[in-house]
């Protein structure tokens, strides 16, 4: 709709597509907050199938930047995909979050990996999200400026360091303030 107002209208646009965001606030059921809660409550962590689905990237203060770089340098009527160039298997992904986990929380080697637990894989789950985010390297110069292993790091340093957030939209409380908001009208 928004390439068809560009040409039909001549609005002026710029689109930006990209890979998987992870960092502050990313809501806890998704696979990096859900380890890093699961880590801190030692609860089993869930892994689709065998964990090889593969997944690029970017931190989300890193996708901020990249799209502040589009609004102000992009060409009007360009799409340009904002990638973190960090393409991991979910197990490797998760393992790496466990080895960080243990030295983060003084736990011994390998404690947080035995958390791991693999589950049935679901139907028609993509083997593999890719994004190329050359274009947006070459015409406008930009790039991640935080690779994974850093990016991971400030993320569970935030979840650790905001416990309460976590407690809190894990809790059911939020879903109580989800229905009060939306559903009792």
């Amino acid at each position: 709709m928004v390439r068809a107002f560009y040409h039909t209208y001549k609005l002026p646009v710029k689109i930006s597509n990209c890979s998987n965001n992870y960092g502050p606030f990313h809501f806890p059921e998704k696979l990096i907050p859900l380890c890093i809660h699961n880590i801190i409550n030692n609860k089993p962590l869930p892994i689709y199938g065998k964990g090889e689905n593969v997944r690029d990237w970017l931190y989300v203060e890193d996708h901020a930047r990249a799209i502040d770089v589009v609004f102000h340098n992009g060409k009007v009527g360009e799409t340009y995909n904002i990638g973190g160039h960090n393409e991991w298997t979910n197990i490797d992904l998760v393992k790496e979050l466990c080895r960080q986990m243990d030295d983060k929380l003084g736990k011994e080697k390998g404690t947080s990996e035995k958390l791991i637990t693999y589950v049935t894989d679901r139907a028609g789950h993509d083997l593999r999200y890719a994004i190329d985010a050359t274009k947006l390297k070459e015409e406008l110069g930009w790039m991640p400026s935080l690779q994974f292993e850093e990016g991971i790091s400030k993320t569970i340093d935030w979840y650790l360091a905001n416990s309460e957030w976590l407690n809190h939209v894990t809790s059911g409380d939020y879903q109580k303030y989800y229905n009060k908001q939306y559903h009792n009208q």
